[in-house]
């Protein structure tokens, strides 16, 4: 099992990076957020997984040990594969997604990974045990996300740009009227960038 490599991002495409490790370009799928960060030439380190099929043998890339370990449990669940577990920890994260877990919120898991119910549902149910108590007040952030992406929504904002906005808002926004002014603050100065 591969289990890390060290080397130089060689390029960069739609299905994650290609590594250079002493002259052996290694295929590896990244979370989006960190494949966007990554430049062509930089160094890097990261922790692997290697998903072995009958027809493939893919190698999935992760920054820490905490977004690998959700991502090995993520495939434990009936009907996640090592694709769909990328795409959902490149949506939501290991803190949004054990949050989400571990407060029972399928809407919330929908609305901020894009998965569907059924798939949320079996996230839940398989995971919860697995991940132990809710800590106290988690599930009231929880229904304030979800507030602030629909309030982002009916101002005419997309789920994906609400989403991506809420995701980088101060942790000091504590209710729903703060998190969404923080975020229209954010979503004010990217439209000032383009």
């Amino acid at each position: 099992m591969i289990a890390q490599l060290n080397g130089e991002v060689a390029r960069k495409d739609g299905r994650g990076i290609v590594l250079d490790v002493h002259g052996v370009g290694y295929r590896v799928h990244v979370v989006k957020e960190h494949g966007e960060k990554l430049t062509v030439g930089a160094k890097v380190s990261l922790l692997t997984y290697l998903a072995v099929r009958e027809t493939a043998l893919d190698l999935y890339g992760f920054a820490n040990t905490e977004a690998l370990d959700y991502f090995e449990l993520l495939i434990t669940v009936p009907g996640i594969g090592p694709k769909s577990a990328l795409a959902v920890l490149s949506l939501a994260g290991p803190e949004v997604l054990r949050r989400a877990i571990l407060a029972d919120d399928t809407t919330y898991l929908t609305r901020v990974s894009g998965i569907g119910r059924k798939s949320a549902e079996k996230i839940i149910v398989t995971l919860k045990d697995k991940l132990g108590r809710l800590a106290t007040g988690e599930a009231g952030l929880l229904s304030d996300e979800v507030e602030a992406m629909e309030a982002l929504q009916s101002l005419g904002y997309t789920l994906a740009e609400a989403r991506e906005a809420l995701k980088h808002i101060p942790a000091t926004a504590s209710d729903t009227g703060e998190k969404v002014k923080a975020a229209l603050k954010l979503l004010g100065n990217n439209q000032r960038h383009h």
